[in-house]
């Protein structure tokens, strides 16, 4: 079975669940946890003490009031073969930027592999809404070169709506039943596979932007390890947020799906 867990529980469970339908029918269980809160303070609940604790612990104690709980059967962390983490670098919660982005190095490090006790960390830049810019219909050959400034923060939602094609969500999901999570799955094959080509464009346009920030190549990258979470971490310090103040807009559920496809 494999747990994931996102940062809010209205558009990620909404996207995740339409991946799991067009790429993952045959994989494994699933599980999916809404934390409602960021990285940042997760992090911080998990390493609070000198002996951190699990992430299934960690989880279980901030949702054992609500009776929909994912979570409620769970007994411990073995109950699980892999666990991902989506959240988005937020680095608006903090009024520090340096101090952010040592936080971002030091959980990338801790959240860096899915059969640990604390699975592995995928971040958003700057926000999960990043799945939706695009500023022309898909594939936007320009995708390459966007950014945002960071001093922007929620405020990105915003110049997404201003410029972005795409207004909605509609382009990439079906509907889901916010409470049991079922997805409403058109009986049309015909909608079904622009969902799907739209994802396929998404993936394109994310990895190879991925590769291109880590290797200023736009091309599909030679190796996993060459778009590791760690690296693009790296080269947007590097490349955009040190020098520039600014994000190279990039979104994580594209390449959850290239290194879950290809690993």
């Amino acid at each position: 079975m494999i747990l994931f867990v996102f940062e809010g529980a209205n558009r990620e469970p909404t996207l995740f669940k339409t991946l799991e339908f067009l790429y993952f029918s045959n994989k494994k269980e699933t599980r999916i946890c809404s934390y409602n809160n960021n990285i940042y303070n997760l992090y911080k609940q998990m390493t609070q003490s000198d002996f951190p604790e699990d992430i299934i612990t960690i989880l279980k104690k901030k949702l054992v009031k609500d009776k929909d709980n994912p979570l409620n059967e769970i007994e411990c962390r073995s109950d699980f073969s892999e666990i991902y983490l989506f959240f988005d670098y937020d680095s608006h919660n903090n009024t520090n930027q340096e101090l952010s982005d040592k936080q971002i190095k030091e959980m990338l490090q801790f959240f860096n592999d899915e059969s640990s006790d604390y699975g592995k960390l995928f971040i958003n830049y700057p926000m999960v809404e990043s799945i939706s810019y695009a500023k022309k219909e898909l594939p936007d050959n320009d995708y390459f070169y966007y950014t945002t400034p960071i001093s922007l923060g929620k405020k990105f939602k915003e110049k997404l709506n201003n410029e972005s094609f795409y207004k909605n969500l509609d382009f990439i999901t079906f509907r889901i039943n916010k409470k049991t999570l079922l997805l409403n799955v058109p009986n049309d094959e015909k909608c079904i596979n622009i969902v799907k080509k739209n994802w396929n464009y998404l993936l394109d346009m994310n990895v190879k932007k991925a590769n291109y920030l880590c290797t200023n190549e736009i091309s599909f990258p030679k190796t996993n390890e060459s778009v590791s979470q760690q690296k693009i971490f790296e080269n947007q310090l590097l490349k955009y947020v040190q020098p520039r103040s600014e994000i190279s807009i990039l979104n994580s559920f594209p390449l959850f799906i290239y290194e879950y496809m290809y690993k």
